[in-house]
């Protein structure tokens, strides 16, 4: 089942002073910080257990655009997640389960 999050960076967030000045947009970092908050918080997943798979930054996001995040839990185990503009993909990753070494 999917879950949604909704997402705002207020417009004062202090990654838009470096990112890009005079064209501000949303580090991606910030908005992986986001989703995993999101996933950790909605499934009480230990999110030092899992390990990024896959993520593309489809589509800039600026300051103070709201967004959903979606994320669910696939058969195989791994998590899915987007970031969401309405039908704009701004983020697309899966996370799986972090390999222990022994």
């Amino acid at each position: 089942m999917k879950q949604q999050t909704p997402l705002t960076i207020p417009a004062d967030h202090p990654a838009f002073a470096g990112h890009f000045p005079g064209t501000p947009i949303v580090p991606g970092v910030v908005l992986l910080d986001a989703a995993l908050h999101a996933i950790t918080t909605a499934t009480g997943l230990d999110v030092t257990a899992w390990q990024i798979s896959s993520v593309k930054f489809l589509s800039p996001l600026g300051p103070g655009q709201s967004v959903v995040i979606e994320h669910e839990q696939l058969a195989n185990g791994s998590i899915k997640f987007d970031v969401l503009d309405g039908s704009r993909t701004i983020v697309t990753g899966s996370l799986a389960t972090a390999v222990k070494n022994p």
